[in-house]
């Protein structure tokens, strides 16, 4: 099992130009980053759930990201995830495309869908056919990212014959990671997906994931790799992490500013120095 560390960016958080040679320099090389472009209002949520003030309050992750590669040389960048029904394929995939080159060849596309349906409304898509979405604006990208003259005809996406510079560094692309645990995740994971990254959910035991992996396999009749988001940094979650076999966890760094997020990678170290002997880095690949 390897390690990545995973945060919301916000206005208040540490700057990317510090964390991303932080996270580096303490032995991980993967540093994924959320994205909300915006927080409507009025918005229903489960019963007795807030919304973290840093969901109102995020960075764009490419912009973020950028900051990282310019002051890093190994680390790994990722979207954790981009919420790709809210993105126009042909921008998304020259922003893509554009962080791919300028850090060398760093990228790793975490995807999905979203579940804020108000968020998602306001960018013009229906939450009943955001899947549907989903997958042809990620067919569409990818076309762009490896062909010289890419053209695509969809249900929702349609371009003629056009030329799309620059290409990713990755060939045939940068890895894409798919988000989400339902029988069309599984699909999708099977179709275009180098892993399946679910989400810790901290209400349920890190046992169930071992079934969602099993249905997984199962549904995509495949055996991509397994990298759990938003991790705790505690030994006995990790344990329990590590009996399931899964390849990767990305440790959940808090909103925090800069002395505040520096003291928790740390603390991330220490335990992953205890619990493995040494820090390993999570690789995309």
């Amino acid at each position: 099992m390897k390690f990545g560390v995973s945060t919301f960016l916000t206005d208040e958080s540490i700057d990317p130009t510090v964390l991303g040679p932080a996270v580096e320099q303490r032995g991980f090389d993967s540093l994924f980053l959320a994205e909300h472009t915006h927080i409507p209002v009025e918005i229903e949520l489960p019963t007795g759930f807030d919304l973290p003030r840093q969901y109102f309050r995020t960075v764009d992750p490419f912009v973020g990201l950028t900051a990282a590669a310019v002051s890093t040389r190994t680390l790994r960048l990722g979207t954790g995830i981009a919420l790709v029904v809210e993105r126009d394929p042909i921008i998304t995939a020259k922003q893509v495309a554009s962080l791919d080159l300028i850090s060398g060849g760093r990228v790793v596309f975490g995807v999905g869908a979203g579940w804020i349906l108000e968020e998602i409304r306001n960018h013009g898509t229906n939450p009943r056919t955001r899947g549907r979405l989903l997958d042809e604006r990620m067919r569409a990208i990818i076309e762009l990212w490896t062909q010289e003259k890419a053209e695509f005809h969809g249900e929702f996406v349609d371009f003629d014959p056009v030329y799309s510079w620059p290409k990713p560094v990755q060939r045939p692309h940068p890895p894409i990671y798919v988000g989400g645990a339902s029988a069309r995740a599984f699909v999708r994971l099977a179709e275009y997906g180098a892993a399946w990254m679910p989400s810790h959910m901290p209400h349920l035991p890190v046992e169930a994931l071992g079934e969602q992996i099993d249905r997984m396999r199962q549904v995509a009749g495949v055996s991509p790799a397994v990298v759990v988001h938003g991790v705790p940094h505690d030994p006995e979650t990790l344990e329990r992490y590590a009996g399931l076999d899964v390849d990767g966890v990305l440790l959940s760094l808090p909103t925090q500013p800069e002395t505040e997020a520096l003291h928790t990678l740390d603390e991330m170290v220490e335990t992953t120095a205890v619990y493995h002997g040494s820090t390993e880095v999570l690789d995309p690949e």
